[in-house]
């Protein structure tokens, strides 16, 4: 995470659902609790930040907090990217989805996950690279308009590059033809 990211801070305040597998003296107020204690298997939802550090944490060898996958990572989302990655509203699920999803993998084995992800990520990107490459900045109406309000902030960023470098491209290949 990046110190200066407004998006890795704006991801760091995402909440994850999680459990915490040891009694938890004195923490009750995460729970709307002052003053109490957190039980052992009390399911809770957390900020990213706080369930990664907790998650890591480990008392008598046993850890405090187990991290469970969010619904944005979940077999019904799994499933969807699997059939066709392009057609999932990633902005509805999590506005920083990709980066969000991310950070709990480097938490949890959940290699399927991850490759999931990984061909989900190279699908959409392809597509964006398309959109990019319109002349009209792909923001034309219909699927491809949809399909570009859909997408999470890094997938955004991405869809900026790719159109930026290509509209430099046809500048300059422009200011070549001109020359000669």
């Amino acid at each position: 995470m990046s110190y200066y990211s407004i998006s890795a801070i704006l991801t760091s305040a995402q909440k994850v659902p999680s459990t915490f597998d040891l009694p938890i003296p004195n923490l009750g107020f995460l729970d709307d609790n002052p003053g109490g204690d957190i039980a052992a298997n009390t399911p809770l939802p957390l900020p990213l930040y706080l369930a990664e550090l907790l998650a890591v944490q480990q008392l008598d060898n046993r850890p405090l907090l187990t991290l469970d996958l969010p619904a944005s990572l979940q077999p019904r989302v799994l499933n969807a990217l699997k059939a066709d990655a392009k057609s999932v509203d990633l902005r509805g699920l999590e506005v920083y989805f990709f980066e969000g999803a991310s950070r709990i993998l480097e938490l949890l084995e959940e290699e399927e996950v991850g490759d999931v992800l990984s061909e989900a990520f190279k699908k959409r990107a392809a597509e964006i690279a398309d959109h990019a490459r319109n002349a009209r900045g792909g923001t034309s109406s219909g699927e491809g308009g949809e399909f570009l309000r859909g997408l999470d902030e890094w997938e955004r960023g991405l869809f900026r590059a790719a159109h930026d470098s290509s509209k430099a491209v046809r500048l300059w290949m422009g200011e070549v033809r001109g020359t000669k």
